[in-house]
């Protein structure tokens, strides 16, 4: 598809309303949003209570859209609860007024999409080739395709954003454009915090996937996620950082790996302005951990100054 049809089909492109239900504000669905870079994918875009077209918002672009508003369509029957805590922190004047882009995954190209490709290039080859034959389940493998990562950061970067940009009254500077999302998600907003500075203000990473893959024995990915932070962490001098972990499930394989990567942010000088890590003791790896404690990261990155 070449830019110019590309620009056809966005000009033609108009949210719908939306099968998913949300308790606050509204949230609209642009289906199948077209790329040039990734699989055309379903857009939400949630917009809170006393929305305004001649307001200025910020913006949060997250990811796995599909189980961030409405637990009845989502596979495992929970969700991330985000219009009800943001709405709720709005009421409380306790952050600025933001709206969220709800991305949905790729389904099967979700862990092709969400890798780090340059922490990925960092692995030799040996290694790329073992983790590209590794199954997710019988039959089925982790990587349905090659990283695309880049590739879908560029999705976001120069279709999507200038698309909300030009649709919706909101701040297009970094200082007020954030992206966050867990597990995979997670490590995938780190990447967009660093590899698109002058875009994105900062990111909160969630239950950050750090082993990358399946868990197992030397595993070589977290050592490659801490160099590569290591080698690009100046251009994260004037963002904002969040993580937080548990202990419990699949969280209970990041203890060792995040506390490697608080030692890193500690020694290039970060500090609780700009850099929060929070321990959830008893906490999984789940929908329903993520939704307890996400007014945590939405405090850090929009923290209204009133408070």
């Amino acid at each position: 598809m070449n830019k110019f049809i590309l620009l056809i089909l966005l000009s033609l492109v108009s949210p719908l309303i939306a099968a998913l239900e949300v308790s606050s504000g509204s949230v609209t669905t642009i289906k199948q949003f077209p790329s040039n870079y990734i699989s055309a994918r379903d857009v939400h875009v949630w917009l809170p209570e006393g929305y305004q077209e001649d307001k200025r918002y910020a913006v949060l672009y997250m990811h796995d859209g599909q189980m961030l508003f409405d637990a009845k369509t989502t596979w495992n029957k929970q969700e991330w609860g985000v219009d009800e805590t943001a709405q709720q922190l709005m009421h409380e004047d306790k952050v600025i007024p933001f709206i969220v882009v709800g991305i949905n995954n790729g389904g099967k190209t979700r862990h092709s999409d969400y890798f780090p490709q340059k922490p990925f290039e960092l692995l030799d080859e040996k290694h790329q080739k073992r983790f590209y034959q590794m199954e997710r389940s019988a039959n089925t493998l982790l990587f349905s395709e090659k990283v695309n990562s880049d590739n879908y950061l560029k999705f976001i970067v120069s279709e999507l954003k200038p698309y909300i940009d030009a649709n919706y009254p909101v701040y297009t500077d970094r200082s007020n454009t954030y992206v966050m999302g867990s597990s995979m998600g997670g490590l995938i907003s780190l990447y967009a915090s660093i590899e698109y500075p002058e875009v994105f203000g900062g990111a909160a990473c969630l239950s950050t996937h750090w082993i990358g893959v399946m868990p197992h024995r030397n595993n070589p990915v977290p050592a490659t996620f801490v160099q590569y932070l290591e080698m690009n962490l100046p251009k994260l001098a004037d963002s904002k950082i969040y993580f937080d972990y548990g202990d419990q499930t699949l969280d209970a394989f990041y203890p060792p790996h995040q506390k490697k990567v608080d030692g890193v942010m500690k020694e290039a000088g970060f500090n609780h302005s700009n850099w929060q890590t929070l321990f959830f003791k008893g906490q999984n790896h789940s929908e329903d951990a993520w939704r307890s404690r996400l007014d945590k990261p939405l405090l850090f990155l929009f923290g209204s100054t009133k408070e």
